[in-house]
């Protein structure tokens, strides 16, 4: 067999993206070329999901865009009356930075001052919809959008797939009443930057016990949930 060297397997790469990228089918998940970095330094890969390209990774920036920082507020009573912005780790605890993102207020989504690189935003509940819609609605898209296994998600994690490349992971939450943390391992919910009126905005969820992805308004503004960003 014809040996082909370094820059002949080079070029054949490049050949075989463009074909990816050109010909691909509805079903097929075609991966950025770039990643993205956020204030910090902290670097998120990318996935092209149809006409949107998102980060695969929950956000976990600590400063705001113009390097301002964003609180970080651990204690229970001052986290359920915050009306400014705020982010925490689950339980607290910095070792669930990696690989589950940090949660965040929706004053922090809200902020003008922004809290993701330039090129990239949080998404709007639209966006979230045109998301879904391609993986073939709410009722399968999660499962489409769940990383695969048990690894992170509890049994039975029904449903996924991941065939999207989203990998979702179960961050949990932190609740807007008491500021007490809950649902982790089973749930993970995203704030996108479109408000329901003064005190709620829409949410993205997804559950270890079905496929859904349940858009709901019940995202009070101290709530703590993740956040990915989409392409600009």
């Amino acid at each position: 067999m014809r040996c082909i060297n370094k820059f002949q397997t080079y070029l054949l790469l490049i050949v075989f993206a463009i074909t990816i990228s050109n010909g691909c089918k509805k079903s097929d998940n075609v991966t950025a070329l770039t990643t993205v970095t956020d204030y910090d330094g902290n670097v998120y890969h990318t996935i092209v999901i149809g006409t949107q390209t998102w980060t695969v990774e929950n956000l976990k920036v600590t400063h705001y865009r113009n390097g301002d920082s964003i609180a970080n507020v651990t204690g229970n009573s001052v986290w359920k009356s915050l009306t400014t912005g705020a982010y925490c780790w689950y339980n607290n605890n910095i070792d669930n930075k990696t690989p589950y993102g940090a949660l965040y207020n929706w004053f922090t989504v809200n902020d003008s001052r922004n809290i993701a690189p330039i090129g990239w935003h949080v998404p709007t509940d639209a966006e979230w919809t045109i998301l879904t819609t391609y993986l073939g609605g709410e009722i399968v898209a999660g499962g489409k959008m769940k990383e695969t296994d048990t690894t992170h998600w509890c049994n039975p994690n029904s449903g996924a797939t991941n065939e999207s490349g989203f990998t979702a992971l179960p961050s949990g939450l932190r609740h807007s009443y008491d500021g007490t943390f809950g649902s982790f391992r089973i749930f993970s919910g995203w704030w996108s930057s479109t408000a329901d009126g003064a005190t709620s905005a829409w949410v993205r969820g997804l559950d270890y016990s079905h496929a859904r992805c349940d858009r709901s308004n019940y995202g009070y503004t101290q709530f703590g949930f993740a956040v990915r960003l989409v392409k600009d």
